[in-house]
């Protein structure tokens, strides 16, 4: 690591002064970075893909110790990059698995050691919004955030950013994934299933009937379990896997829009912000532009590639917090699993 930093300081490329984040919360590691003055470049990344199975912590952590030279490598090759440019080092924290997180935080703390700049430990959540706020100039929206490990419905509030619901059991990218895995769809699950689902849809007009399933939806919170067992069991009795594929995409989405919409109603907010990565569904956004027009709101969303776990968004982050003179001491940089979207002071916003 130290080597491609001495290796690459030689190229004597000077640009605005750069943030750099790593991302290594689960199945991606990812490097990507921020100029001081919010620009964004595109992060270098790579995604564990398990042979069967979903993911195992320990394999994951070590795909991203075999992948992290190279992809440093990658960036460093960046006209846009320079070693002397970088002002800090951003990593997450937490939540996350605990093996892989440790690999990130690993990497960081050697890269500003060995650069002498500060490191920032940083919550994986709230990178998500602040990086959908830069992309799309939203400034307080109400944030519907569906990922893999995670669905919540938040809102800043207090000087923090609330949770006003969430998952009661596995995240919604999880249960795609589940899912998608149970039908021999490799991972991730997600982007088969969505083709899998307007395939369906070539074939006329659909039939909800024969697919229904449960609707978890229990005041501003949600389950996916029982839909879950549900769509599997109706391929199992013959319906046809594209007519579930799509069935469950519409019975997840609308809880999710439920939710978001009351969130819209409680906190008298207008903006809704979409980010994780099954905010790349194109279904997705489209019920949600849906509600918002009809609510006389504005739905917003990132490019797929910030949607997505990636170092960007670290940076991202870092940099609002730099900006506000916080940084991480070696001794509180230590990875926390269970960090809460709403264990983090937000001064920034």
């Amino acid at each position: 690591m130290l080597a491609i930093v001495e290796r690459t300081r030689a190229l004597g490329v000077h640009v605005t002064g750069l943030i750099l984040g790593i991302e290594s919360t689960a199945h991606t590691l990812s490097f990507g970075s921020v100029d001081t003055n919010g620009s964004l470049f595109p992060s270098n990344s790579s995604l564990f893909r398990p042979d069967e199975g979903g993911i195992h912590p320990r394999e994951a952590a070590d795909h991203h110790v075999d992948s992290a030279s190279s992809l440093l490598d990658s960036m460093v090759s960046s006209e846009d990059f320079s070693w002397d440019s970088v002002v800090a080092i951003a990593f997450s924290q937490g939540p996350g698995l605990g093996p892989c997180l440790r690999i990130g935080a690993s990497i960081a703390r050697s890269l500003s050691n060995s650069l002498g700049v500060p490191l920032i430990g940083v919550n994986h959540c709230v990178a998500h919004i602040e990086i959908g706020r830069n992309q799309t100039g939203c400034s307080n929206p109400v944030f519907l955030y569906v990922s893999g490990g995670n669905t919540q419905v938040i809102s800043l509030s207090d000087g923090r950013y609330r949770v006003l619901g969430e998952t009661l059991d596995i995240g919604i990218g999880n249960m795609l994934d589940k899912f998608a895995r149970i039908h021999g769809i490799s991972f991730p699950g997600g982007p088969e299933i969505e083709r899998l689902a307007s395939m369906y849809l070539l074939n006329g007009e659909p039939d909800i009937k024969s697919v229904m399933l449960p609707y978890g939806v229990h005041g501003m919170d949600i389950a996916f379990s029982g839909m879950l067992t549900s769509a599997i069991q109706k391929v199992s009795d013959g319906i046809p896997l594209g007519h579930v594929c799509w069935s469950l995409q519409e019975h997840s989405f609308a809880t999710c829009i439920e939710v978001a919409e009351r969130a819209l109603a409680h906190t008298g907010k207008d903006e809704l912000l979409l980010g994780g990565g099954v905010a790349c569904n194109t279904r997705l956004r489209e019920m949600s532009s849906i509600m918002t027009n009809e609510r006389g709101a504005k739905s917003y969303w990132p490019e797929k590639q910030y949607c997505i776990d990636n170092g960007t968004m670290i940076a991202e982050l870092g940099r609002r917090m730099l900006e506000c003179g916080i940084n991480t001491t070696m001794p509180n940089s230590a990875i926390n699993p269970v960090l809460r979207t709403d264990n983090t002071d937000v001064l920034w916003a």
